[in-house]
């Protein structure tokens, strides 16, 4: 897994393009102070027993903390590999993660999945505002 995690003074995102034919249709979204994770889900991480789901939850709370922030997005991003999960498995582990997060007292919002997206995002210029992470 990749991940390229980004602060947030705010991130809105309106669909562009469908990508894959059995996404349901998609709206707009907009949030302020979050942690924006951007995942790239590769075949190993959707194996039993692959520790990178854990991984990732324990980044995107570390980070947010760091930003007292409660809010996290998560985004699948399938451009930081050349091997990636199957659509439908790397969905299943984002909405996991999104459960775990939420069980932990986060307020999580998933990107529509399955389509390109109109970003806009605006990011402070801090060492910790981008982290990029490769967890295998």
């Amino acid at each position: 897994m990749r991940v390229l995690f980004w602060f947030c003074d705010h991130i809105g995102w309106r669909p562009a393009l469908k990508t894959l034919a059995d996404a349901p249709d998609a709206e707009p979204g907009r949030f302020e102070q979050v942690v924006a994770a951007f995942v790239h889900v590769e075949p190993n991480d959707v194996l039993p027993g692959s520790k990178t789901e854990t991984k990732l939850v324990k980044n995107a709370k570390w980070l947010a903390r760091k930003w007292q922030s409660t809010g996290i997005i998560l985004h699948s991003f399938t451009h930081l590999a050349d091997a990636k999960a199957e659509a439908a498995q790397a969905r299943e582990l984002l909405q996991r993660v999104g459960r775990r997060l939420m069980d932990s007292g986060y307020t999580v919002n998933h990107t529509p999945y399955g389509y390109f997206l109109d970003l806009d995002l605006k990011a402070p210029g801090h060492p910790l505002a981008r982290i990029f992470k490769h967890f295998e």
